[in-house]
């Protein structure tokens, strides 16, 4: 999370009945978004400074696989565009064996509303992802995804920003996990809108395109 005050605790809180063990990484926030994930109860880590959504997902899997007893990791995002039945369906096909690494994909059906710039962006970094890769993903910046831990133990991400995503992909066709795409829904609310989140995600998900 980072500066998620005003939403994080209400995220938390529609967690914990399904999840019991939610783990926040707080990237540097400034607006007592600490303190808000704390009193809804979840465990926070804290980077001192804002590092990006790349280290605070290495730190996450870092901190969970810390724990000998965990049998699944989830990522999950503190602003609320995430459904938890969607991430309890994806635990499910892991405890099930069916796959290590189930990956979140809205493009899977045509639930989820999204604008022609940002489709039309995803679809080309799916395409080059898989151009590169060999992986056939529909969605390859979704942050929705579950780990088998030991997968999760194999992933290294250095990239901090944006390009994380992109790396983690490459990461996974080396390791060669065996991979499926679950149909979520994202949930594009007026609070993440007014923080301009798609339109700066597509902006970033092109430079990282780019400059590979």
């Amino acid at each position: 999370m980072y500066n998620e005050a005003s939403v994080v605790g209400s995220v938390i809180k529609g967690l914990l009945p399904e999840f019991p063990h939610v783990v926040c990484i707080d990237d540097g926030s400034t607006d007592g978004s600490q303190r808000a994930a704390r009193e809804a109860g979840a465990v926070v880590v804290q980077h001192p400074v804002n590092l990006g959504q790349g280290a605070a997902l290495q730190t996450g899997l870092e901190y969970a696989l810390s724990d000998p007893e965990v049998d699944a990791i989830v990522t999950f995002d503190a602003d609320g565009q995430h459904r938890v039945e969607d991430a309890k369906a994806m635990v499910a096909r892991i405890h099930a064996g069916e796959a290590d690494v189930v990956l979140g994909s809205r493009f899977l059906d045509g639930r989820t509303r999204v604008s022609w710039l940002k489709r039309l962006v995803l679809k080309v970094a799916a395409i080059q992802s898989r151009l590169a890769t060999g992986m056939a993903l529909t969605d390859a910046h979704n942050g929705l995804r579950v780990f088998e831990p030991s997968v999760a133990a194999q992933i290294h991400l250095r990239q901090n920003r944006m390009a994380h995503a992109s790396e983690l992909v490459h990461q996974l066709a080396a390791i060669k996990p065996r991979w499926v795409e679950q149909p979520v829904v994202i949930i594009y609310t007026d609070y993440s809108r007014s923080k301009g989140q798609s339109l700066l995600n597509s902006v970033n998900i092109l430079a990282d395109l780019f400059f590979r």
